[in-house]
């Protein structure tokens, strides 16, 4: 169809003036079509779940489809390059999780700089580990467990979703804090791990609670003990770690982040977008079905929150020296 001239000029001068308005008018105006967040794992996996929840809220909320975009690999870190590559126009978010912080240490060379590289603008969630065995397995709380592996130091496999995983860096914290000598044995993902802990053929792992409650629910896990403060509602009668080994605590979460240089209007726009979501008892209920706990944080606080892990983590990977090239 053969738009009229005086009509292509109006639409013209129109959308020339849209980059000269003011970045609360921009803000306001945002976002005028599809919103693409990059996850950096495989469908289902509870970031994944997750994220599309945050994404369906916002669609409803401002009138355009935010569309997940699966990017799994390297980590997290193909999503995270991706997204850091990508025109700070609100338009490409990241997902960032608790293996983006892990990975800045963990990965020797990486072509961004996590903290430097992208601007975070609200928490979504936080999911505690647990510590669990095989019901065959000979402790039945973690002092238990911690003397059993001083008496049978490099005797005890404890299984991960993979280098450098939640899992992986949950178990080197522990057997720092509690003096212990275990031996790393790493999977592609955590269904995996657990169908070998299911088999006995490891002996303990610090899974993330979504993907494993139910086991322990079950009874085909036992779980010895939280990486919470204290104890967690869904799993009241299990013992925090931090009651054997003071001070333990880890955690897994996720956020979202865009590139460095967006606009602190568009960020903050949807910032209040996130926790306006995270307030609703729906969507609450939702996450706290999951196995996760709602992380409303303002995008100065989840900054805080990534330097933070950030810091934790590589001190506990320099330690431990675990590297990936």
């Amino acid at each position: 169809m053969k738009v009229p001239r005086r009509t292509f000029l109006r639409l013209a001068t129109s959308s020339a003036a849209l980059p000269m308005l003011p970045p609360l008018a921009r803000a306001q105006a945002y976002p005028l079509r599809p919103v693409h967040m990059f996850v950096g794992f495989a469908a289902g996996q509870a970031i994944d779940v997750l994220a599309r929840l945050i994404g369906q809220w916002l669609s409803e909320r401002l009138g355009q489809q935010f569309v997940i975009e699966n990017r799994p690999g390297a980590g997290g870190n193909i999503a995270a390059d991706a997204v850091v590559r990508a025109p700070a126009d609100g338009y490409t978010l990241l997902v960032i999780g608790a293996n983006n912080a892990i990975n800045t240490t963990l990965y020797k060379k990486l072509n961004f700089n996590l903290l430097r590289d992208v601007a975070p603008v609200a928490g979504i969630y936080r999911v505690r580990q647990v510590m669990e065995v095989h019901p065959s397995f000979p402790a039945r709380t973690v002092a238990e467990f911690i003397t059993y592996a001083k008496a049978n130091p490099g005797k005890i496999n404890f299984a991960s979703a993979g280098n450098g995983s939640v899992a992986h860096v949950s178990a080197e914290l522990f057997k720092m804090m509690a003096d212990v000598n275990m031996v790393h044995v790493a999977y592609r993902g955590a269904p995996a791990a657990l169908t070998d802990l299911f088999g006995g053929h490891v002996h303990v792992m610090f899974d993330n609670l979504p993907s494993s409650i139910e086991y322990i629910k079950t009874g085909s896990l036992r779980a010895l003990g939280v990486s919470s403060p204290a104890r967690l509602d869904l799993l009241p009668d299990v013992p925090a770690v931090a009651e054997t080994v003071p001070g333990f605590e880890t955690a897994a979460f996720a956020g979202i982040g865009a590139p460095r240089d967006t606009s602190a209007a568009i960020i903050d726009r949807l910032s209040a977008e996130v926790n306006a979501g995270l307030a609703d008892p729906a969507l609450q209920a939702r996450i706290n079905e999951l196995g996760g706990t709602p992380m409303p944080l303002s995008p100065t606080e989840f900054a805080n929150l990534i330097g933070e892990e950030t810091q934790k983590w590589g001190k506990v990977i320099r330690t431990a020296n675990i590297s990936i090239e």
